[in-house]
């Protein structure tokens, strides 16, 4: 095995990371990042532990999907004896396995009222590809064939595939392959630290929702199939908490214009906000709901859509000739499938949905009482166990630092130099602790963002 100038590597761990260096393209890859890598050999509980014996609080659940923590017997016992029993059977039309059948009927009883039948997928670009294939096939069926375009919002993420990455609204994500596909455009995120309010008539979250109705004038009702939002905004946006008549006035909008509305739950599902899903918190059932991540706890991979009875009736009433054309290999996979119904269970049994709305109130509450005083702090939010810390270089106008400044690696360092690992998003700190961490465990993990980012900021600017 070469390795670099030829040179035998010292440790293990150099051996390790010599041979990662040569043969692994990482997600969102550049060798700048990943020198000398995190490299994770355990995980217990709300910890994870490197090769050198050293634990680190996961304070983003691995990536916003661990839900109930690491090492979990009952999700782990469920992978084996799924196993050991049906490892692998297809769930095409003509086949099913109990796993899928089962999960199904689960899953009906916790998600929004108007979701009635399920497709499965490996995570959650598959499952929005899926969304805006259903959305357009959907109206295809019925003779609408121009109804196809799909609306989504700046700093929107919704996944790297062709399709899910012109959907999200990060151009990051679309910028380096080319453009991205015909019929995705962006609106304005509702943000409520930075949205502009160009109507003092209205309030921030009613005239964020408007730019979807102008939006859909623009373009011809008779041309938007869908508007796909994620209940708050995480993974682009840092935890951007709508306003509370943001989200009802966006499905009157929906129902008005005959668009169908798309619920992104993939990291708001399953109980991250203290919610089953998202969009409860405002009383809203979308049309189609997507969703991956917490499903299984990040175990295994699976993922999904959730579709109403008017969308499942017109797949159920195509030609045969003209069904919906769409699957996956692993769609509905058994022991993802074993996983999620286990899941689920643990959910239910320890309360954790109930309880997470609890200490993450406290949780937020505490954050904002002790960074409120210091001037590059421009805005604390959350819901549930989300929280996002938002830094500025000047409150006052809300100016960012210059990325020349490596601010926001500095911070992310210094927090792991303190024993929490988590993900700093530009100009975010982004925290989403498992569900199972404790009153204790969530107090540590609040203590040490407040001890890094009470004081002004000068130490971390280059």
């Amino acid at each position: 095995m070469p390795y670099p100038n030829n040179a035998e590597p010292a440790t293990e761990f150099d051996r390790l990371v010599a041979i990662d260096h040569q043969h692994i393209l990482h997600p969102q890859h550049h060798p700048s990042e990943h020198e000398k890598p995190l490299l994770w050999t355990k995980g217990e509980g709300i910890y994870l532990i490197n090769d050198a014996g050293e634990r680190f609080i996961d304070g983003l659940s691995g990536m916003w999907n661990v839900s109930l923590g690491h090492g979990r017997r009952e999700l782990i016992e469920a992978a084996t004896r799924q196993l050991e029993t049906l490892d692998f059977a297809t769930a095409y039309a003509g086949s099913s396995h109990r796993p899928v059948i089962e999960l199904s009927e689960l899953l009906s009883g916790v998600v929004y009222p108007s979701i009635k039948a399920f497709y499965f997928t490996s995570g959650g670009g598959e499952a929005t590809d899926t969304s805006i294939r259903t959305a357009r096939y959907f109206w295809r069926a019925q003779g609408r064939l121009e109804k196809s375009k799909i609306i989504a919002r700046k700093l929107s993420y919704h996944g790297s595939t062709v399709g899910s990455a012109s959907a999200t609204g990060v151009d990051e994500f679309s910028d380096g392959f080319g453009p991205r596909l015909p019929g995705f455009l962006h609106i304005e995120s509702p943000y409520p630290y930075r949205f502009v309010n160009p109507n003092p008539l209205k309030t921030q979250g009613q005239a964020a929702a408007d730019l979807l109705e102008e939006a859909i004038l623009r373009e011809g009702p008779e041309t938007v199939a869908a508007f796909i939002a994620e209940p708050v905004q995480g993974g682009g946006g840092g935890i951007l908490v709508p306003q509370d008549d943001y989200f009802p006035r966006i499905r009157a909008i929906c129902d008005r214009y005959d668009v169908l509305l798309i619920a992104d739950d993939v990291i708001t599902g399953f109980g991250r906000t203290g919610r089953w899903f998202g969009l409860e918190h405002w009383g809203v059932n979308p049309d189609i709901v997507q969703f991956a991540k917490g499903i299984t706890s990040g175990y295994v991979p699976l993922g999904g859509i959730g579709v109403s009875a008017r969308i499942k009736g017109v797949l159920d009433h195509a030609e045969p000739a003209k069904r919906w054309w769409h699957g996956y290999t692993y769609s509905g996979h058994p022991v993802g499938c074993a996983v999620a119904i286990a899941t689920i269970g643990v959910l239910k049994k320890e309360g954790l949905i109930e309880r997470t709305e609890k200490v993450g109130t406290a949780f937020l509450r505490r954050l904002q009482a002790e960074l409120a005083d210091n001037p590059n702090i421009g805005d604390v939010r959350g819901q549930g166990l989300l929280a996002g810390i938002e830094f500025v270089e000047d409150r006052a106008t809300k100016r960012t630092f210059p990325g020349a400044a490596n601010v926001g690696p500095r911070i992310k360092a210094e927090l792991l130099r303190r024993g929490l690992c988590t993900r700093v998003l530009s100009d975010v700190v982004c925290l989403a602790p498992p569900l199972t961490a404790t009153e204790d465990e969530l107090d540590r993990i609040a203590s040490i963002v407040i001890d890094t980012l009470s004081q002004p900021f000068d130490r971390f600017k280059a």
